[in-house]
């Protein structure tokens, strides 16, 4: 009889070693193969049978990146979206078989690299003493506080675009933005032998964005460059 209800965490070669697999979310995951291309799944799990309940979608959420995380530092894993299902092995399998070929192109392009996201968070101009208020004086000070933090402002863009420039064309690697209101997040990958340098690299963007708080994630599996 086929088992039925696969939750799928991530999609990756054949492996050619054994690996630890992870406990999932409620039970241990396991490894399917197909031809030339395997799955990491955990049996028994439908999404739909606790949609309404919030609290475990979340100790999901959390249990899908922590299997992705521990599977990447054994060999290179292709991390699915959350929420990913398949209802049969038979079903698991046709489907990897038909994207063989693209998921294997994606499994290159990733493979030996890691995942860093540089977050710019965007400082405020100090504020001057309080204005008394009436007369020329007050006006003139108010014109020239407005122009200042226009000023301000116009030079936290540029050293945006200077550091973003400096990433894809000095050091050529490939980024991801996202920006949400203010802050910045770019996504980048970098070769696993070149996190050290990276992190030299990171007090050089440091320094050159003063006008910015820069913070460097831990390494991750590729998430956005697949």
């Amino acid at each position: 009889m086929e088992l039925e209800n696969f939750y799928t965490y991530a999609f990756l070669e054949i492996p050619r070693f054994p690996l630890v697999l992870p406990q999932g979310a409620a039970n241990q995951v396991i490894l399917i193969n197909g031809s030339g291309m395997s799955a990491i799944v955990e049996p028994g799990i439908s999404l739909e049978s606790f949609e309404n309940n919030d609290e475990k979608i979340i100790q999901m959420a959390l249990s899908h990146d922590r299997v992705i995380c521990e599977l990447f530092q054994q060999v290179t894993v292709l991390p699915l979206r959350f929420g990913t299902c398949f209802i049969s092995t038979s079903n698991l399998l046709n489907y990897l078989e038909l994207h063989r070929q693209e998921y294997q192109d994606k499994l290159e392009k990733i493979n030996g690299k890691i995942e860093f996201t540089l977050k710019l968070i965007p400082r405020t101009m100090e504020e001057p003493a309080a204005l008394e208020r009436g007369g020329r004086d007050y006006f003139l000070a108010k014109k020239q506080r407005y122009q200042d933090q226009n000023n301000f402002r116009i030079s936290q863009a540029v050293e945006k675009q200077n550091l973003i420039d400096s990433i894809t064309k000095v050091n050529q690697l490939p980024l991801v933005i996202q920006e949400k209101e203010e802050e910045v997040n770019i996504y980048l990958l970098v070769k696993s032998q070149d996190k050290t340098l990276l992190l030299e690299q990171f007090l050089n963007w440091q320094k050159a964005c003063p006008r910015w708080d820069l913070l460097l994630g831990d390494s991750l599996p590729p998430y956005h460059f697949i």
